[in-house]
């Protein structure tokens, strides 16, 4: 972003506003709020209290919120319970800087991380959820996944919020790391005295995804109002929501856009993608889609009636319309968790003098989850001939090579492909203890400075049970079933028994020993008359006996524990006492910190030893760090309430690290603020900051893991890539003598199904770099009070940035770079016969390159017409995405993700309230412009491949009401609202955007509030 440009954008922001508001009416409310100086006015300007200084975030240095030159874009607690939304993600992610944010449905079914059902994590501008930066009341907190520093938001307690700050980049040298695209810091209630309570209860309009929320808060001031003490009770209840509750999850009405069937050769007048309804997988069926001929084409369904395998839609994935096979609708498991949530937040102080108060904070929170994902599958699994389970019409079509053996020179028999909702549908349990305590102390040294000093534990710790994994030794053999008479005398009687019963080496000449997994499984069983086996009926649907099912799954038990530990003390004050400038005395903020994290995953025995069908290996992860800080802090103020220069200052900030991990950092931060006038101000920060790698980063080991990986040298997809596609998937192919005109790993099953890799950490990594910059202006007119307008450019550069590319992305980024020779393909393995993928690493590595930028933009009004009108108060927060870029490596081809999805180039949220004496009405409005279902490159490459109205997912609009009557002493407060007001639901193919799932939303609620506990 030039020079020219910001400059345009402040001034053309100026003149706007300037223009806005001088049309706009003068306001009569008589709320108290701070002027540009930090005094308390009401709507004339009337001064009615003295304001004072406060500590704002971004900043070690108390000061009028109005003086910060950072851009800090605050959610108060007004507007939480004006929402609806009883789960702050769900209202934190309608922020424009926090739009790409996960949300407890992106935590269910299979979207959800393995360990990770029902987490909720925050991710700043698409920067990724471990470079921002969770606070409260400015201190850090315990994280909430593995190896990793995102906190899990379901932790923070709703009730005791009194702000939530959001603040783009530059506090790297204020906080320390992993802020490297900014802060979210939840500001919680201090001193409070009273009792407060509230209920809310809500469902959708079908009917589902209900919802409890209770809260109670309770604190005293005693001791002359020396001390204070306060108990908060939090409970939150989520209905799980499963994916045959909606029309994505009905055979019939879930639609897609899929390879044309018409289309072929491929027409340029005629779109290569279409809407297709009654999508399945082609040759994969609930109930086994069976292959007796060895072609690799189901010519039986499991009953052994005959299969229909519907319209095959070819270069399309397998997908089929119709027939026997399996729907993709409902497939993917649930839309949402289910989730249930104790918080219990402990918060006292004391001032024993004005030199030293101590205070402590306690919370206890307790969640529970549960979700069910995708069931596990076979593909092409082998039945041997003699198995008594296979129904006559099928045996009698089974085809014998010399031998007994077919074309494979394996036992003969049939090939079966299978979706095994019958064998246990695979879930997760998670159970989450999260502890965290702070206790110190502060107070003043001078009348000009005060001190900190404070020690913050948190530990969580979380047991998750994945249920329903199959163990990859005993399902084969349990599939390999004889019978026990036939099998040793020739006579069949009847008696279904294991082979490996009956022949202990048996599991050895498995011919589904060629399978993913089975090669290399260790044997958790010993063959022979007394091992256990139980034999498996796989062919026709609910057919498996539920002994057999006990003996091939298994639940695995893991565990998850991270330790944090930070010492920190802090000086804080001003040089009054000695000199002032014009502005006023020169703050400052000086310290040190340390902190320690520590992260242990514990993996279930099965796992450790790579024993299942489903799973890959998952060995055991621990790993720690510390780092000791140094921090200073200045700020210099040096004209107030001069010509041209109402306020004219400027500061720094400076932060020395040393990591046991990567070594000593530095991060620092310069900002100023100028208002010419008192109606106006500019601000502007710069800054460079570091976070360092985590611990999963450098320290995972080295474990095994399966992808479905859509070659890029498919002719097919070569249009889709960059320009270095083409050449790079011949050469890479010739070399391994495999011709590319014939290349075609879409219509092979060996190149279709989950492919075998490896993935770990890279003890090697070095920290990531930012250089973050903000150029904005403030206007907050005398003329018209209580209305303050901000805008705010924001750009992000983020080098040396640690990457860890998806499979897929490594496959694809190998051939899209500029020449063979990038570590991407060195970590990408193909077969020297057929040119398949047969290898994968994936691992982090410091490659990449992240820019963004944009704007942010508010608008704050309250305002009253008249008496008779009452009151309004208007919210708008919106934002501007001018760039998103991704370069993967040095000199490879920039990936422009600007509009592609949760990166709309525009977005933002309005809040309207209406109060009339003890009536309240609130209305507001969650928008985002269009974004990408295609990108540029793949529109570019092929201008006939979709109607243009399906290039983009359709913008978001959501309409939200709310009620409220409050009583006359205003103890009670009843309300009710309705969220997606007209039921918004998910674009085509879509299963929760750019609209949740939920649709209409309906909820109501009481609160109960008392200035004193009743008795105290």
């Amino acid at each position: 972003m030039n020079t020219q440009k910001v400059v345009k954008f402040l001034v053309s922001s100026s003149a706007v506003s300037l223009a806005l508001i001088g049309s706009s009416v003068q306001a009569n409310a008589q709320e108290i709020i701070s002027d540009q100086d930090g005094t308390a006015v009401d709507a004339t300007g009337e001064e009615v209290a003295e304001g004072s200084a406060i500590v704002v975030t971004g900043s070690r240095i108390a000061r009028p919120e109005a003086d910060s030159p950072n851009p800090v874009t605050s959610i108060d607690a007004q507007t939480i319970q004006q929402s609806g939304l009883t789960n702050l993600t769900d209202l934190l992610v309608q922020n424009p800087a926090l739009i790409a944010s996960s949300t407890t449905s992106d935590a269910g079914g299979s979207t959800a991380l393995f360990g990770g059902v029902g987490i909720n994590l925050l991710n700043l501008r698409n920067l990724g959820t471990d470079r921002t930066l969770v606070l409260v009341n400015g201190r850090r907190h315990i994280a909430g996944i593995s190896g990793s520093a995102a906190v899990d938001i379901n932790t923070i307690p709703n009730a005791l919020v009194e702000r939530i700050d959001v603040l783009t980049g530059g506090v790297s040298a204020v906080y320390g790391a992993d802020g490297v695209s900014g802060v979210v810091n939840f500001v919680l209630k201090r001193d409070f005295e009273g009792f407060d309570a509230r209920f809310q209860s809500g469902i959708s309009s079908r009917g589902d995804a209900g919802n409890i929320y209770a809260s109670a808060t309770a604190g005293t001031n005693f001791a002359d109002d020396r001390g204070n003490l306060a108990v908060n009770y939090e409970y939150n209840r989520e209905a799980r929501v499963p994916g045959f509750a909606r029309s994505t999850g009905r055979v019939n009405e879930f639609c897609s856009l899929i390879r044309n069937p018409l289309d072929f050769p491929d027409s340029p007048t005629v779109f290569d993608r279409v809407e297709t309804c009654n999508l399945r997988y082609a040759d994969s069926s609930t109930n086994g889609a069976v292959d007796a001929n060895i072609d690799f084409v189901p010519d039986f369904q499991g009953n052994g009636l005959p299969y229909d395998r519907g319209q095959v839609l070819p270069q399309s994935g397998g997908l089929a319309i119709g027939g026997d096979s399996t729907p993709l609708a409902g497939y993917q498991g649930d839309l949402s968790p289910r989730t249930e949530k104790h918080n219990v937040n402990v918060l006292g102080s004391f001032e024993f003098s004005p030199a030293f108060r101590f205070f402590v904070e306690g919370k206890y929170v307790k969640t529970k989850n549960f979700s069910f994902a995708q069931p596990s599958f076979d593909f092409f699994t082998t039945i041997q001939a003699d198995n008594p389970f296979i129904p006559a019409p099928i045996r009698n079509s089974i085809v014998f090579g010399p031998g007994g053996l077919d074309d494979f020179g394996l036992p003969a028999g049939v090939l079966v492909s299978r979706d095994n909702f019958d064998l246990g549908t695979r879930g997760e349990y998670a159970e989450r203890d999260t502890y965290r305590g702070v206790a110190g102390f502060d107070g003043e040294i001078s009348p000009n400075a005060r001190y900190e000093v404070s020690y913050v534990y948190g530990q969580t710790k979380t047991d998750f049970l994945a249920t329903n994994y199959r163990i990859a030794d005993r399902y084969f053999a349990a599939l390999d079933a004889v019978d026990e008479g036939l099998y040793r005398t020739g006579i069949a009687n009847g008696n279904i028994v294991c082979r490996s019963n009956l022949d202990p080496n048996a599991p050895d000449n498995d011919p589904n020993a060629f399978l993913i997994g089975a090669a290399t499984s260790p044997l958790t069983f010993t063959p022979g008359a007394n091992s256990g086996c139980v034999p498996l009926n796989i062919l026709g649907e609910g057919v498996a006996s539920q002994a057999a099912l006990d003996w091939i799954n298994a639940d695995l038990q893991n565990s998850v524990k991270l330790q944090q530990h930070v010492v920190s003390g802090s000086i804080s004050g001003d040089f009054g006492a000695l000199f002032e400038l014009p502005g006023g005395p020169i703050g400052f903020a000086l310290g040190a910190e340390y902190r320690k994290e520590k992260s242990t995953y514990v993996s279930d025995p099965l796992q450790r030893i790579g024993a299942l069908a489903d799973l890959a290996q998952i060995q055991d992860e621990q790993g720690e760090f510390d780092v000791k800080e140094g921090f200073a802090e200045l700020n210099v103020p040096l004209f107030r309430n001069a010509p041209f220069a109402d306020i004219l200052q400027f500061g720094a900030a400076i932060r020395l690290s040393d990591y046991s991990t990567v070594g000593k950092t530095t991060t620092w931060k310069a900002d100023g603020t100028w208002g010419p006038i008192p109606d106006i101000r500019f601000r502007a920060t710069y800054s460079e900051a570091v976070r360092a790698p985590n611990i999963t980063e450098l320290f995972s080991p080295q474990n095994g893991t399966f992808a479905f990986i859509d070659d890029p040298c498919d002719p097919t997809n070569i249009p889709e890539g960059t320009q270095f596609r083409q050449a790079n998937c011949t050469a890479l192919l010739t070399a391994l003598g495999v011709n590319p005109a014939t290349f075609s790993p879409t219509s092979d099953p060996r190149a279709t199904v989950s492919l075998p890799g490896r993935s770990g950490g890279n003890p090697n990594l070095e920290e990531e770099t930012a250089t973050t910059w903000t150029a904005g202006v403030v206007l907050r007119p005398r003329f018209i009070p209580r209305l303050t307008i901000t805008a705010d450019w924001y750009d992000i550069k983020l080098e040396n940035a640690i990457s860890t590319a998806a499979a897929q992305d490594l496959v694809d980024l190998c051939v899209d770079q500029p020449t063979l020779d990038n570590q991407f393909c060195a970590n990408i393995g193909r077969d020297s016969t057929t040119g398949f993928v047969n290898d994968f690493l994936v691992g982090p590595a410091n490659v990449a390159q992240f820019r963004t930028a944009g704007a942010d933009f508010t608008v704050n009004y309250t305002f009253a017409p008249s008496q008779t009108l009452g009151n309004f108060n208007l919210r708008l927060a919106g934002g501007y995405l001018d760039r998103l870029e991704f370069i993967p490596t040095p000199g490879a081809e920039l990936d422009n993700d600007r509009t592609e999805a949760n990166a709309p180039k525009w977005n933002g949220t309005l809040d309207l309230t209406w109060q009339k004496d003890n009536f309240s009405v609130n209305y507001g409005v969650n928008y985002f412009s269009k974004t990408r279902r295609y990108t540029t490159e793949q529109i570019e490459a092929n201008p006939d491949l979709v109607d243009p109205k399906f290039i983009f997912f359709r913008e978001k609009w959501e309409h939200d009401v709310q009620l409220g009557w409050t009583t006359d002493d205003e103890r009670f407060r009843f309300y009710t609202g309705v969220n997606n007001i007209f039921d918004r639901l998910p674009d085509l193919g879509q299963l929760g955007y750019p609209s949740s799932f939920r649709g209409r939303y309906i909820y109501a609620g009481a609160r109960i509030n008392f200035d004193r506990i009743p008795g105290f």
